[in-house]
């Protein structure tokens, strides 16, 4: 598998959602699963609006990358993973608290526009591809999600030399966006989202076929603030959000 790395919307980046009528009294940062990005700018919005003394700065990347950098001492105050078992995980060795699920993210294979391959063939069209993105599943949820769904559907020894690996799933999307891959096997969630809603086609992957991308989020620090946008996410208005881009939902 060869790994390759690019910038912009598959980056590592920081959206500081700022108050404008006065200073802030209390920063939030998160660090959010990327497949959450155009998804949770909305509901951070929403959190904004009703704390306008609160500034929430969001870093969007790899659960994995995340899970370590936490344990590392990173300063994020709320953690929102691809896979809740990381956030268990720091709850297990006393560095979060208050573990909940907030969504199951859904997998779709996605050719660009003018493709030859036709997504809707599944995942055996990826035997004509020459480069396949999909997130690094050696930290990435979404990636070990793909690497399952490929096993399952008997092509993954076949292609497993073509796959081009981005550091999350957001970054495997941009692959194919910018025609450094012919295919991609990414979250339905991004191919939703109003710049690339438009732009390829896509297939959803069968559930059945890979283990379920469960989400959970834990607080890393005791935050008012941080609760605040848990509660939101977990909401009746983040959950609608959630439900807009894809994300199948856990029971309330």
């Amino acid at each position: 598998m060869r790994r390759v790395w690019g910038v912009g919307i598959a980056a590592v980046v920081t959206l500081a959602l700022v108050s404008c009528s006065g200073g802030t009294t209390q920063r939030v940062n998160v660090a959010a699963a990327a497949d959450l990005r155009y998804a949770l700018n909305e509901i951070i919005a929403l959190a904004q609006d009703a704390n306008p003394e609160t500034e929430f700065a969001v870093t969007y990347g790899s659960s994995g990358q995340f899970l370590q950098q936490i344990v590392n001492g990173a300063p994020f105050d709320l953690y929102l993973s691809a896979d809740e078992a990381f956030p268990q995980q720091l709850v297990d060795e006393g560095l979060a608290t208050d573990p909940f699920p907030y969504a199951i993210g859904r997998l779709v294979l996605w050719v660009p526009e003018a493709s030859p391959l036709d997504p809707r063939d599944g995942l055996s069209v990826l035997a004509d591809a020459r480069r396949i993105s999909i997130a690094n599943p050696e930290h990435a949820p979404y990636g070990r999600a793909a690497v399952s769904a490929m096993e399952t559907a008997g092509i993954y020894d076949e292609v497993s030399n073509r796959l081009v690996l981005g550091e999350n799933v957001a970054q495997a999307a941009e692959f194919v966006m910018t025609g450094n891959a012919d295919a991609g096997v990414v979250a339905l969630s991004l191919v939703l989202s109003d710049p690339l809603r438009d732009v390829g086609e896509w297939w959803e992957i069968p559930v059945n076929t890979f283990p379920a991308i469960a989400q959970g989020g834990a607080l890393i620090t005791d935050s008012s603030g941080a609760r605040v946008l848990r509660d939101i996410i977990t909401g009746p208005a983040g959950r609608d959000i959630l439900a807009r881009y894809g994300f199948t939902l856990p029971e309330a």
